[in-house]
């Protein structure tokens, strides 16, 4: 047996025989009257506020809580739409590539999604993604930020030479949040240019710790 297939009925993914094409319409917004729409915030979180505290268990299964990363380095949280798409894979892996000046710079990183634990956890293993991702399969995280989400899909995906079917709920929008050490938000970017994210963050906090020190 293959080591795709083996890694998909690990996790409980669905083989399937298409490669890569999307099962549905991923722009679709989330409309009046459902779950997700009322629970949204009605303005996205915004510089100067405070980082409302949360917790989910990563794509490993560890909890992870925003607490945790506070008081003496910066946090980012970055909300991409779908792991294993092209430009959600450019961001990871750009991320993947600044880790070690993030870490330099004092930043840790999380990324959020509306995938299945199972799918980022593939996600990972397979771009050797070093930081940890949040399944937001409901969008909660998403509405306590004020990400805009939209309805979810089935993406499907080749994984060594295997095709899944990766199903979500909901899709949140391409977000990135930077947190200052005091736990409010520092800079909201709601148009994220992919490949140009990690360096403007790195940019950002550096210029703001050199003006805090001095």
């Amino acid at each position: 047996m293959r080591l795709g297939t083996i890694l998909a009925l690990l996790l409980g993914l669905t083989v399937c025989c298409p490669a890569e094409e999307f099962v549905g319409d991923s722009e679709t917004a989330v409309g009046p009257g459902t779950r997700a729409a009322e629970s949204q915030r009605t303005t996205p979180l915004s510089k100067g506020e405070m980082l409302p505290p949360f917790e989910c268990r990563t794509h490993l299964g560890n909890v992870w809580k925003s607490d945790d990363h506070l008081g003496s380095r910066f946090l980012v949280v970055y909300f991409f739409p779908a792991a294993f798409t092209s430009r959600c894979t450019g961001q990871a892996c750009d991320y993947r590539d600044h880790l070690t000046e993030f870490k330099a710079a004092g930043i840790d990183v999380v990324g959020v999604s509306g995938d299945q634990e199972s799918a980022q956890r593939l996600f990972a293993q397979h771009y050797d993604l070093k930081f940890p991702l949040l399944p937001d399969g409901e969008g909660r995280i998403a509405r306590l930020f004020g990400v805009p989400l939209r309805k979810g899909n089935t993406i499907i995906c080749t994984v060594d030479g295997v095709s899944l079917a990766l199903k979500r709920r909901v899709t949140a929008s391409r977000w990135t949040f930077v947190i200052d050490r005091q736990g409010r938000v520092v800079t909201r970017i709601p148009a994220v240019g992919v490949g140009k994210d990690a360096g403007s963050i790195l940019e950002i906090v550096k210029r703001l710790s050199g003006a805090s020190e001095s």
